[in-house]
């Protein structure tokens, strides 16, 4: 059992270790820098031109380890094909980002029609496959389900884009978002292992390795960023795996940054639209406590404790 995810966990992490330091030079060379938000905070300037697209470094690794320890596994496949498909829209977005030197890339709507494409197919395949059911467990209901039936599509694609935007928008400090998810990628191997669903523990596994030696150089000062590259995959991965696992409630409990991020900044906006006031000093929330005085690492710290917490709750929940 444990050689089903912690083999491939510490392969992918070497892996991942090994690539990063070769990769990080090509980055550099093909000139693909940070474009910073011209309205973020005065401390984040000094980002301006750090290697970006990021995500592609620990995808590599992912890929690889899917190859290896993942080849004819098909639900593990397709979970890792989510993540590659919206991994390839956070690349376009970057890329565009970096040929216009600004910080937009895709339009909204090119994001959110990309988005519900990647994510309907996911949805059709995995149904068709039935490596997906319409019923999910409901939290601390001793493995209760609940049968969505007809509205199971609708619902799961709110689940997905909500998901894959929240993570997005996690992604606004050094090895924010890469913390955040490497816990919730452990949650998601201690949940399959529990749900006995041990045939697909191996993608949280590779998850975690390849996110955990990503981190070494993503951790503040970072040397590289994720970018809509890594930030759009890791949602897709986030939101397929939970759905595969019957857990998409659970991402409202261990996903409880992604939650609060999104939140703050659906307040900041519509409280802003009528009354033309702001409630936090910018949105998403990690940016008010970093202008509250809080250090970067400072937050990323609390979050990540937060996020462990919260996984706690979420094992017993199942």
């Amino acid at each position: 059992m444990m050689r089903n995810w912690i083999v491939p966990l510490v392969i992918t992490w070497m892996v991942t270790l090994f690539i990063t330091p070769k990769m990080l030079p090509i980055l550099r060379r093909l000139k693909f820098g940070q474009q910073v938000r011209d309205d973020g905070p005065e401390s984040h300037l000094s980002k301006q031109g750090t290697p970006t697209m990021g995500g592609v470094i620990f995808l590599s690794g992912i890929f690889l380890g899917g190859l290896v320890f993942a080849f004819g596994n098909g639900s593990a496949l397709l979970v890792f094909a989510v993540m590659l498909a919206f991994g390839l829209i956070g690349l376009c977005d970057d890329g565009l980002k970096i040929k216009k030197k600004q910080s937009e890339g895709l339009s909204p709507k090119q994001k959110i029609l990309l988005q519900v494409s990647v994510a309907f197919l996911y949805l059709l395949v995995g149904l068709q496959m039935e490596f997906l059911s319409t019923d999910i467990i409901i939290p601390f209901y001793n493995g209760g389900t609940l049968d969505l039936g007809k509205f199971f599509i609708p619902l799961m694609l709110i689940v997905i884009l909500g998901t894959v935007n929240g993570v997005n928008l996690t992604d606004g400090l050094d090895g924010l978002a890469t913390s955040v998810t490497s816990v919730i990628s452990i949650f998601f191997v201690a949940a399959a292992i529990i749900l006995k669903s041990e045939h697909v523990v191996v993608v949280p596994g590779i998850v975690t390795g390849a996110l955990l030696a990503f981190l070494l150089f993503n951790t503040y000062p970072a040397q590289v960023f994720m970018g809509d590259t890594g930030s759009l995959a890791l949602g897709g991965f986030v939101a397929s795996m939970a759905i595969y696992l019957k857990l998409p409630l659970f991402i409202l409990i261990v996903g409880g940054i992604y939650v609060v991020e999104s939140l703050s900044v659906i307040i900041q906006v519509g409280y802003y639209k009528r009354y033309k006031k702001r409630i936090f000093k910018m949105a998403p929330i990690h940016h008010h406590f970093e202008l509250s005085g809080m250090k970067e690492t400072q937050i990323v710290a609390w979050f990540t404790v937060i996020t462990i917490m919260l996984s706690l709750v979420g094992l017993l929940a199942l």
